[in-house]
């Protein structure tokens, strides 16, 4: 299967989807400055985003020379410099509302959690589509695996997302420093590599799409965030953990060990078992009918029959090359 380059269409919502999120946290950080700041951390914010577009237009043209990666490069090269702009932005909002007092605008912490549950997976769907699209040859049972891929990977991103949303989301009892920023930089980390590596598994030809995010998932996500809540429910008595997400990191669990239970012995989730050979009588027998009648040769049951390309091999006469002394 040949990977096409990136297509327009996609590339353009991409990119409107990425100049929106980062304009709305331009205004974040400009609206937590006071005074004669406001104007000095607007051009700050502003200049950044300049050079952040600059850099992803070079660092997407350089991927996409590579015919054989185009899309898959350009779709990880994106999203990774994304994350890693934005949760450096996040991580400066997220300091400012950490430092007040008390909460004066509770609406506005609300609003950031539900822009960034809108526009991270939004990204992430936009760049999964262009690869199903990339892989126009690729039958309909890869296609649909694929769009369950999609559909576990937006959901992990939201259940990361719901744990560093509750960083900055009103609460009763502050965390300790520590628990806040371990919290912080995993939830970055996961949003950083996760996505990269799904999207790295879904370009790459093959009967089913790789089983190294689903193992990475089951370990980052659905494990790691069950003690993660149940830490901060018993320890620091935080209210707010979400039920429904532990609910579904359970029954993930559940799924995914399944999966694995009835994938073959020797082979991991999500790879394809080895066909094993016939016997050597059995490919014996199917010459000598091959060469007996090539255009009658029957199939045994339970064997593939032989190719076009078998058959004339087959019919060939072999002849002795006289050995000289």
């Amino acid at each position: 299967m040949e990977l096409q380059p990136p297509s327009i269409p996609h590339t353009g919502v991409a990119a409107v989807v990425i100049v929106c999120t980062m304009g709305a946290m331009d205004v974040y950080l400009v609206e937590q400055s006071t005074g004669a700041r406001r104007l000095g951390v607007g051009a700050l914010a502003l200049a950044g985003d300049l050079f952040f577009l600059l850099v992803l237009r070079y660092a997407t043209l350089w991927v996409g020379g590579e015919p054989r990666v185009a899309q898959r490069g350009h779709a990880m090269v994106l999203w990774f410099l994304f994350a890693f702009a934005l949760e450096i932005k996040l991580y400066f909002i997220y300091q400012h509302y950490a430092t007040e007092g008390q909460v004066l605008d509770p609406l506005a912490r609300h609003t950031l959690t539900l822009l960034l549950s809108i526009c991270i997976p939004a990204l992430y769907t936009v760049l999964g589509a262009a690869e199903l699209m990339a892989q126009a040859t690729t039958s309909f049972r890869k296609k649909d695996e694929l769009r369950g891929r999609l559909f576990w990977v937006v959901l992990d991103m939201l259940d990361v997302l719901e744990i560093q949303a509750s960083l900055w989301e009103p609460q009763r009892q502050g965390l300790p420093l520590w628990a806040e920023g371990l919290t912080f930089f995993y939830c970055y980390g996961l949003l950083l590599v996760l996505p990269c590596v799904s999207l790295s598994e879904l370009g790459v030809p093959g009967p089913r799409p790789g089983p190294l995010y689903p193992l990475l998932s089951l370990a980052g996500v659905n494990v790691a965030t069950i003690f993660i809540r149940g830490g901060l429910l018993l320890l620091c008595r935080d209210q707010r953990i979400s039920s429904i997400f532990m609910g579904k990191n359970f029954l993930a669990i559940a799924l995914k060990s399944c999966t694995a239970h009835e994938s073959p012995p020797g082979t991991l989730p999500g790879a394809l078992p080895l066909r094993p050979c016939p016997p050597r009588k059995i490919c014996l027998e199917r010459v000598r009918r091959a060469v007996s009648g090539p255009h009658q040769a029957e199939a045994e049951p339970g064997t593939r029959p032989l190719s076009w390309a078998e058959t004339t091999l087959a019919s060939v006469p072999l002849t002795r090359i006289p050995r000289q002394h």
